[in-house]
């Protein structure tokens, strides 16, 4: 693998129960990512981001701006968050293609959605509106999906890496590509998560995130579940090594929400994703 494909370090994902410990240690990363609607409401966290803005590129993650709902887009929920960016000037804004506002009510979850023209010409708008609102490039996840639709949608739905690519090509949107949700996603579905990852266009893709997930098992057998809440496994690690092979030196990030570990623990996981690409052959991954 030549060294315009080895990235550098993974960024982190910082939550609130870190920030003083980074603050104090300024450790070496990239970039760190933050929830976008945990700094909406100013006070304490919001005067960290610009104490931390000064040393690090800062990446907007956002969970609510809802591009896959029907419902359409929270206007006074997308000002504030224009507001932060003004501010903060981030390094990348990024959603999920997902819906989180269901008749004016915001879920806990992403919602996934049925992957067919109907909804991308929906999001297609709404990407639109958000770039138009923001004057920045927005980049879109692909979200874990745990159940299919039903026959009448399935049956015309395009896998994510095309529709995502599409999405791109009719937006200038890019692509945030998350290795472990596609692992998550093939796994509950019995698909190839490389075939799947085969399908995202190399040059729409701006961000890569990692993170850990659970097994579950039930009467119908084993369910992935999306939860950041451990260290990748080697599975996620070798199909984030394909995604540097097929993309190239793009931003890289591991999230760790849930059952958050010292900051040390966070920091060490960053660094491994980049160990294990140096230690396994580039033919690998082909």
């Amino acid at each position: 693998m030549s060294a315009t494909h080895k990235p550098s370090i993974a960024g982190i994902g910082l939550r609130a129960p870190h920030v003083a410990a980074f603050q104090a240690l300024r450790p070496y990363v990239p970039f760190i990512e933050i929830h976008t609607e945990n700094h909406l409401c100013g006070g304490p966290m919001r005067a960290a981001l610009h104490d931390l803005r000064a040393d690090y590129p800062i990446s907007l993650h956002c969970v609510g701006l809802s591009i896959g709902s029907a419902h359409g887009i929270d206007r006074e929920h997308l000002e504030r968050v224009r507001t932060l960016a003004d501010e903060i000037d981030p390094y990348l804004v990024s959603d999920h293609l997902s819906a989180a506002n269901l008749a004016g009510l915001y879920t806990n979850d992403l919602i996934p959605v049925p992957l067919v023209e109907e909804t991308l010409h929906l999001a297609a708008a709404h990407v639109d509106m958000v770039q138009e609102t923001l004057g920045r490039q927005m980049l879109v996840e692909n979200p874990s999906v745990y159940v299919g639709f039903s026959q009448e949608y399935s049956r015309n739905e395009l896998d994510e890496g095309t529709f995502l690519s599409e999405l791109a090509r009719r937006t200038g949107c890019g692509i945030l590509c998350d290795v472990n949700n596609i692992f998550v996603t093939a796994s509950n579905r019995g698909t190839s998560p490389h075939d799947s990852l085969k399908r995202f266009e190399r040059s729409a893709v701006r961000e890569i995130h990692l993170a850990g997930h659970a097994s579950e098992e039930d009467e119908n057998g084993t369910v992935l579940i999306d939860t950041h809440d451990r260290r990748a496994c080697d599975e996620v690690l070798t199909l984030y090594a394909a995604a540097v092979a097929q993309f190239g030196d793009v931003p890289a990030l591991f999230e760790w929400d849930s059952a958050l570990p010292e900051l040390s623990v966070l920091l060490d996981e960053a660094a491994r994703v980049q160990t294990y690409i140096e230690r396994e052959p580039a033919h690998a991954y082909a």
